[in-house]
């Protein structure tokens, strides 16, 4: 199959002998039909290049300088839910990442054991809710949260602090 591409602009024909018959002779004649079409003088014959699928050098190299800085930080973590599972978390685990949510003022409103593990999942942990409970109640124990109950519900939130 044979394919004849002419570029004039911003404008491209492109040719394939499966659209009608093209043989040596007619080859020419079908060429020169197309340019004078376009603009006589004007269009040129691209011939069929390889497209290179490898990204530009400057693109692989600033995405490797962004990589070297990511690693240096002390514990980044980079989570997109839609493209990656949530990441199993252990009962150890699971109060440094309740800390995380209350540098982000999530605990600035009460909130339940249920939107805490919620919440969790949107960051890409999966935590269990027994695990969570436990580590809200043992932080609450230890006078880093308030634990407030309304209607069998408990609540765990952040007194805001005030400084005088």
């Amino acid at each position: 199959m044979a394919k004849i591409r002419l570029k004039f602009g911003e404008n491209e024909v492109e040719v394939e002998s499966r659209d009608f018959y093209i043989d040596n002779e007619t080859i020419g004649q079908v060429i020169s039909d197309l340019t004078s079409r376009l603009g006589e003088g004007k269009a040129r014959i691209i011939s069929d290049e390889v497209i290179s699928l490898e990204p530009p050098r400057e693109i692989t190299q600033a995405y490797q300088a962004n990589l070297d800085y990511l690693k240096i930080l002390n514990d980044a973590e980079v989570h997109e839910p839609e493209f990656s599972s949530p990441t199993p978390i252990g009962q150890d685990e699971v109060p440094g990442k309740i800390e995380l949510l209350e540098r982000d003022l999530f605990f600035a409103k009460p909130r339940t054991v249920s939107e805490t593990v919620e919440y969790l999942r949107e960051y890409g942990w999966i935590a269990s809710p027994l695990d969570v409970s436990k580590a809200l109640s043992r932080m609450a124990f230890h006078k880093e949260l308030e634990k407030n109950s309304q209607e069998n519900k408990t609540y765990y939130f952040k007194e805001p602090q005030i400084i005088s």
